[in-house]
C-alpha cells in the first residue's frame, strides 16, 4: 500500500491521533524519515485538530527522546570497554563528553529543528551523560518549533503549505547541516 493511501487512511480513521503520536515517537527512534511527509496532509485535511496534531507530534517524540537517551546512556555504559579497546580511547571519550557539556543543548536543538536524524543527538546526548533536563528542553523546544512551524504553515497557507514545504525542504537541510558542521569544526579547532 502507497504511502498516500496510508496518510488517507489515517486521516479519516478514529485512531488518527494515536496514530501520528506512534509515528512520532517511531520516527524519533528507529525512522529517521523526516514526519513532515505525514503531517502536512494530514494537518491540511483536518484543520480542526491542527494543534492537537501538532501538540501529540511532540509528545510522540518526547517520549522516543527519553527512550533513545536511555539507550545511549545504558548500552555505552555496557559497551563502554569493548569500544574503548577496538574504536576510540579514553581520552578521546572525555573530549567528546566535554564537547557535549560545552556546546551540547545547540547541538541537540539545532539537530531537532533540521531534517538531520534527532536520533544522532540522543545518543550522543546518553553517551556523554548529559544533563537529562537540558537535553529535554533542547528536543521540546525545537520540536515544537519544527511542529508547531509547521501548524502555523498550514493554518495561514492550507493546502499550498505541501508545495511550500516541498519546495524548501533541500534548502532547510542544507542550511542546517552547514551550520552544525561549521560549529562543530569551529568548537574543535578552538579548543
Amino acid at each position: 500500500m502507497s504511502i498516500k493511501k496510508h496518510i488517507k487512511k489515517l486521516i479519516h480513521s478514529k485512531k488518527m491521533l494515536s496514530g501520528i503520536g506512534l509515528a512520532s515517537f517511531l520516527e524519533s527512534t528507529i525512522v529517521p524519515i523526516p514526519l513532515e511527509t505525514l503531517l502536512v496532509p494530514l494537518m491540511q485535511a483536518r484543520r480542526e485538530k491542527l494543534w492537537l496534531i501538532a501538540a501529540v507530534t511532540t509528545i510522540g517524540c518526547m517520549v522516543g527522546a527519553l527512550v533513545g537517551y536511555a539507550i545511549g546512556y545504558f548500552l555505552f555504559d555496557v559497551l563502554r570497554d569493548l569500544i574503548v579497546t577496538y574504536w576510540v580511547s579514553e581520552a578521546q571519550i572525555e573530549s567528546f563528553s566535554a564537547a557535549m557539556q560545552r556546546d551540547g543543548f545547540w547541538f541537540i536543538f539545532s539537530t531537532g529543528v533540521t531534517p538531520i536524524p534527532l536520533q544522532v543527538a540522543m545518543l550522543a546526548a546518553g553517551i556523554s551523560q548529559y544533563s537529562l533536563a537540558l537535553y529535554m528542553l533542547a528536543v521540546v523546544t525545537s520540536r515544537i518549533i519544527r511542529y508547531f512551524g509547521l501548524a502555523v504553515l498550514v493554518y495561514f497557507f492550507g493546502n499550498k503549505t505541501e508545495k511550500i514545504v516541498r519546495k524548501y525542504k533541500w534548502q532547510t537541510g542544507a542550511i542546517g547541516i552547514i551550520v552544525i558542521t561549521g560549529f562543530i569544526a569551529y568548537r574543535i579547532w578552538s579548543a
